[in-house]
């Protein structure tokens, strides 16, 4: 029977939905399921959802909730990671809100720029906490994470800790259907290789039966049918040949084009949602209490499987069906025009041996060019957190693409100056 510690299972819908996919399976079907949060009243929540998801899928959990994460990860097989270190308020608000008193305009924040970069300080050493229980009651765990930023957080654990990582998106996936949908073609007569960095990653090849369907991607442009919601991606898909897997809301954030201080028009003419982040998480919050009652409720819930990697890591790995999923692990040669050792998002082979990372190669030079202006952020970030460095927060900050395109170097480091402020306590000691 397989031990499944879910740190962060608070988050009650993502629990629910990675729940249902992981119980829906037979030999799943009597797992453990040991939920952890430090919240105690959404910990409840989510342990009366886990039952009734049980319940729905005919399945036989054994379901325990603490707030004690060592005890939940005490023999655990596998690991999943859900954290929002500082929550909404006050962390996530602090990140939009000072950066927008300097003129630093945001999307979502979460995963590269000012936003990425401060969420990585206060989620990186969580993190490595979390995993030195692992190295001390469960080292031979899967650890499987879903917390932004993925690169940076993997990076950094993968570096810092002996447990075996690998992080876990929905964009590959999530975007092949949306592609899908745009062309009219369906999703299951699709194949497609792709690779990258986290949110950054591009379809190498995109075919059904052999057929490059590329060419259909772009008469999508020729003929005006873009999405209002993805003009920022079909943009960059003319400009370098290739389309990449995450949304349009956050690509503007990963590079300099498409939010500028001399080009305001650029954000109508692209449809780029400022402060979209703020928005989704506002309208979470409002819906929370009316889901909450419904949860805990008398009433069934619904499950429907998702088409998140996570449930699939871990039947492949205890019943030996071998699957592909894409996850993000350390480039041991794996892309050779990326840095070695940073995190890339790579076709990875599962069975009973684990997860097995594929080789690439060399990507087209301007994907591997453009993933480079990231990956400088990332590894800065990740060496301020590991070392204590102040410095290299300054650093990373100034070598965002899209912070110096919007900011000079002396606002930069006010900036960082008054987000160490604001923060406060939240953030790692750091000289």
């Amino acid at each position: 029977m397989a031990k499944i510690a879910m740190i962060g299972a608070g988050s009650t819908v993502f629990a629910k939905n990675l729940l249902g996919d992981i119980l829906s399976f037979p030999e799943l079907a009597d797992a453990e399921i040991s939920l952890m949060d430090i919240d105690a009243e959404r910990l409840r929540t989510s342990e009366i959802v886990a039952r009734k998801v049980g319940e729905a899928v005919g399945a036989r959990p054994r379901v325990t909730a603490t707030t004690d994460r060592r005890k939940a990860l005490e023999g655990a097989d596998y690991a999943i990671n859900m954290i929002q270190v500082g929550g909404y308020k006050p962390s996530t608000l602090i990140d939009f809100e000072i950066p927008k008193k300097f003129g630093l305009r945001q999307t979502i924040a979460d995963t590269l720029g000012i936003g990425g970069i401060f969420r990585t300080l206060r989620t990186l050493p969580v993190m490595i906490d979390m995993c030195r229980d692992m190295e001390a009651v469960c080292p031979n765990v899967q650890f499987l994470n879903y917390t932004n930023p993925m690169a940076m957080l993997c990076w950094g654990v993968t570096r810092a800790t002996s447990i075996k990582t690998v992080g876990l998106c929905h964009s590959v996936q999530g975007t092949a259907e949306q592609l899908a949908r745009d062309i009219g073609v369906p999703i299951n007569e699709i194949t497609y290789k792709c690779a990258g960095i986290n949110h950054m990653a591009f379809y190498l090849t995109f075919e059904r039966n052999g057929e490059d369907l590329y060419p259909l991607i772009r008469k999508v442009v020729e003929e005006g049918r873009v999405p209002d919601w993805n003009r920022v991606r079909y943009e960059m898909f003319t400009r370098l040949g290739y389309f990449v897997t995450e949304s349009s809301e956050h690509f503007a954030e990963y590079t300099p084009y498409f939010i500028r201080q001399d080009s305001p028009e650029l954000i109508e003419k692209f449809n780029v949602p400022i402060d979209e982040y703020i928005r989704r998480c506002e309208n979470q919050i409002a819906k929370w209490h009316k889901m909450r009652e419904t949860f805990e409720s008398d009433a069934p819930v619904e499950v429907r499987r998702s088409h998140e990697y996570g449930s699939l890591i871990i039947h492949s790995m205890e019943t030996n069906q071998p699957r592909v999923i894409y996850g993000n692990v350390p480039n041991d040669s794996l892309i050779d025009n990326l840095p070695r050792d940073c995190s890339v998002e790579v076709p990875c082979l599962v069975d009973a041996n684990g997860v097995q990372a594929t080789r690439i190669g060399k990507i087209p030079p301007q994907l591997g060019a453009l993933m480079r202006t990231n990956v400088n952020v990332q590894e800065l970030a990740v060496e301020a957190v590991l070392t204590g460095k102040k410095e290299h927060v300054y650093h990373a900050a100034m070598l965002d693409p899209h912070t110096s395109e919007e900011l000079p170097l002396d606002k930069i480091w006010e900036l960082c100056d008054a987000l160490f402020e604001a923060h406060g306590d939240m953030l790692p000691p750091m000289k």
